[in-house]
């Protein structure tokens, strides 16, 4: 795989995804809290990511023929695409339980 498509597919699906460079001019002496402040955001997105990712898999591990029987989630490339589908999916045709399930992941994906 060519480095141009590998850092193609790291922005774009890998442990990159969804985030942009920024640059700014700070005071040098200020120049820590921009990195923590960054570092933290950075970690805030991440553990959000996480979340969701978890909760997909439980509703798939869960509900999978029920809510999926004709849905082919590989053709959905970004995770945020996965998971509003799979909530809706709950939602429409899942149990109270699945209801819930998709209210909740639909709550984490609009946080």
């Amino acid at each position: 795989m060519p480095v141009r498509d590998r850092m193609k597919r790291y922005r774009e699906s890998g442990g990159a995804a969804h985030l942009v460079r920024v640059e700014v001019l700070v005071p040098a002496s200020q120049r820590q809290d921009i990195l923590s402040s960054a570092a933290a955001m950075r970690d805030a997105h991440r553990d959000k990511r996480g979340r969701i990712q978890a909760l997909c898999d439980q509703a798939v591990t869960l509900y999978r023929l029920r809510i999926l029987d004709n849905i082919d989630l590989d053709r959905l490339h970004t995770l945020t695409d996965r998971a509003r589908v799979i909530a809706n999916a709950l939602m429409e045709r899942g149990d109270a339980r699945a209801f819930a399930l998709g209210r909740k992941l639909n709550a984490e994906l609009d946080e």
